[in-house]
């Protein structure tokens, strides 16, 4: 039996385990999420290797029979020492690596979730603090796509209608985007008259519609070229407040 591996990983959280040991949470291309326990003190050269954000080349061994895995070495690839150098970098990449956690790596596109969180913290190691925000919203965007939880941002989930280019959509968990017409006829099929206390989950205008149908296939890194008015972008706060 197979006990030693080896994956493009990238290290999404290291917390303490016991007196002197840490316990290492990766993304890996071959196995998704894992975690593995790291030997070694303060001084360990595969300590400072094995760090949030860092990613790599991970050799690990597993005992099935004691169900535990450990880290063998970390060979790294990128190293992203601009993530530590502005507080808004480090805590868009740990609301990242929170959401692939809380995400199970993808649900099995492990390899295209690797590719999504290295394309993100890659372009969020030289991000304004204005980026920053962008950065996120892009790759939960993203990340909704990859599981399965989100439709078209430019038509009506129910009647497939295309959205007016100055038209609005209700986004309504569990239905999606709704053009108004259909948002009505949700709400009022939950026995509340057409306007009485209407509270879609989210309003999507043209602008933030318009912003997301222009970078969801973009690479993180182009986002500087696309404008978004503030508006717009607080569309998007409650937008991905609801899907996650």
């Amino acid at each position: 039996m197979q006990r030693s591996f080896s994956s493009p990983a990238l290290v999404l959280r290291v917390r303490s385990s016991g007196e002197s040991n840490r316990e290492a949470f990766f993304l890996s291309e071959a196995e998704g999420i894992i975690s593995a326990t790291l030997f070694g003190g303060p001084k360990s050269r595969l300590r400072s290797h094995v760090s949030p954000f860092n990613s790599g080349l991970l050799f690990s061994y597993r005992d099935p029979a004691k169900d535990f895995r450990k880290v063998s070495d970390f060979d790294v690839r990128s190293w992203r020492p601009g993530l530590r150098e502005l507080y808004e970098r480090s805590e868009t990449a740990t609301l990242i690596a929170g959401a692939i956690l809380a995400g199970h790596g993808g649900g099995g596109a492990w390899e295209k979730a690797l590719g999504l969180a290295n394309a993100a913290l890659d372009a969020l190691e030289n991000a304004s603090e204005d980026q920053c925000e962008r950065i996120l919203l892009h790759f939960l965007w993203n990340w909704a796509g990859l599981l399965d939880n989100r439709n078209d941002p430019g038509r009506c989930a129910s009647c497939s209608c295309e959205a007016a280019a100055d038209g609005i959509l209700w986004f309504i968990p569990g239905e999606g985007f709704l053009c108004k017409n259909c948002a009505l006829q949700v709400h009022s099929a939950g026995g509340k008259t057409a306007y009485s206390g209407f509270r879609p989950g989210a309003v999507l205008g043209p602008g933030a519609r318009r912003w997301l149908l222009a970078v969801q296939d973009r690479s993180p890194a182009e986002l500087v070229r696309y404008n978004l008015d503030t508006a717009s972008l607080g569309e998007l706060r409650g937008l991905i407040k609801q899907l996650f």
